[in-house]
């Protein structure tokens, strides 16, 4: 799964998890709920400053939004 996607789920399923809307989240992350849905649905990448409001929002380490993704063996070209 890539990176964008794995980020989405997992804050989709940390929002869930804590009751919370879309709406809701995006207000305490001082994010656009339309931004936070694409976020969620994996179609836009996230800066690192966003990512950081997101995870404060929902009170968890910015790395737990990380869990699950392995990153693809790198080809080496030649």
């Amino acid at each position: 799964m890539k990176l964008c996607a794995v980020l989405g789920t997992n804050i989709r399923k940390v929002r869930a998890d804590r009751g919370l809307s879309q709406e809701e989240l995006a207000h305490r992350a001082g994010i656009d709920r339309s931004y936070l849905s694409e976020i969620e649905n994996g179609h836009k990448s996230v800066g690192v400053v966003v990512l950081d409001d997101i995870a404060a929002a929902l009170e968890v380490d910015i790395t737990d939004l990380f869990k699950g993704y392995k990153r693809p063996r790198s080809r080496k070209a030649g």
